[in-house]
C-alpha cells in the first residue's frame, strides 16, 4: 500500500499553493516533504474549427493516433454513499479529474468545470471528479460550498488501483479528457499552462479545457 505519504503530502500542499500549479503527490513518503511547483504544458490542444467541421468523426480529429484506452473498471462511492460505476459513462466525452479539498490549484479549476458541465452536458459531456489523499467526509460540505453540480467520488480506498490505471499521479489536480470511444485524448498535470509561460488564471483554464472538450463533442 502507498498510504504512508498521505499526511506528508497534505501538509506540504498549503505551503505550495502560491508557487505551484500542481500539488506533488508522492508514491512513497519522503524524509522531509517539500512541495515543488509542477508545471505541465497543454498537450495537443486541437483546432476547434476543424473538429466542428468533422463532427461525425470527432475522435479521429481530436486524439492522437497513439491515444490509449481509458480504464473504466472502477466502482466508487459518491458523497451520498451510493455506488457509481465509471463504466456507466462510456459513450460520452468525460473529464476525469483527480483532486482534493485541500488542493489550492483545484479550487481554481472547479468553477470552470461547473460552467462547462452546465454548457455541454446536453451534448453528452460529463465531469467525474475523484477525491484522493483526503478525508472523504470533507468532500460533501466542500462540494456544497462550491456548488459542484457533477459527481464527486471517493477514490482513496482504491488509490493504488487508480494509480496503476491512470498514474503515476505525480500531483493534484490531474485531469484526463476521454473521448466517446474511450480513448484518453488529453492529460493535464496541474493547471494547463498558458502559451506565454505565465501562470494560468481561471478564465484561461476554462478556455483551454473548453477548446479540448468541444473538439471531442
Amino acid at each position: 500500500m502507498r498510504k504512508g505519504w498521505m499526511l506528508g503530502a497534505v501538509a506540504a500542499c498549503a505551503a505550495a499553493f502560491t508557487a505551484a500549479l500542481a500539488v506533488p503527490r508522492l508514491r512513497t513518503a519522503p524524509k522531509a516533504p517539500e512541495a515543488q511547483a509542477a508545471k505541465a504544458p497543454v498537450t495537443n490542444v486541437t483546432n476547434v474549427t476543424n473538429a466542428a467541421n468533422a463532427a461525425k468523426t470527432p475522435d479521429t480529429a481530436a486524439c492522437t493516433a497513439g491515444a490509449e484506452p481509458a480504464n473504466f473498471n472502477f466502482t466508487l462511492k459518491d458523497i451520498d454513499g451510493k455506488d457509481v460505476k465509471l463504466a456507466d459513462y462510456k459513450g460520452k466525452v468525460i473529464l476525469l479529474d483527480f483532486w482534493a479539498t485541500w488542493c489550492g490549484p483545484c479550487k481554481i479549476e472547479i468553477p470552470a468545470f461547473i460552467d462547462l458541465y452546465n454548457t455541454y452536458k446536453p451534448q453528452g459531456f460529463e465531469v467525474v471528479s475523484v477525491v484522493l489523499l483526503d478525508r472523504f467526509v470533507n468532500a460533501k460540505p466542500f462540494a456544497l460550498q462550491m456548488k459542484m453540480n457533477y459527481p464527486v467520488l471517493d477514490g482513496d480506498p482504491q488509490q493504488d488501483k487508480i494509480d496503476d490505471a491512470y498514474g503515476p499521479l505525480f500531483g493534484l489536480p490531474m485531469s484526463f479528457l476521454i473521448s466517446r470511444d474511450g480513448k484518453v485524448c488529453q492529460k493535464h498535470l496541474g493547471l494547463p499552462a498558458m502559451k506565454d509561460g505565465k501562470e494560468p488564471d481561471a478564465k484561461t483554464v476554462k478556455d483551454l479545457f473548453e477548446a479540448e472538450i468541444k473538439a471531442l463533442l
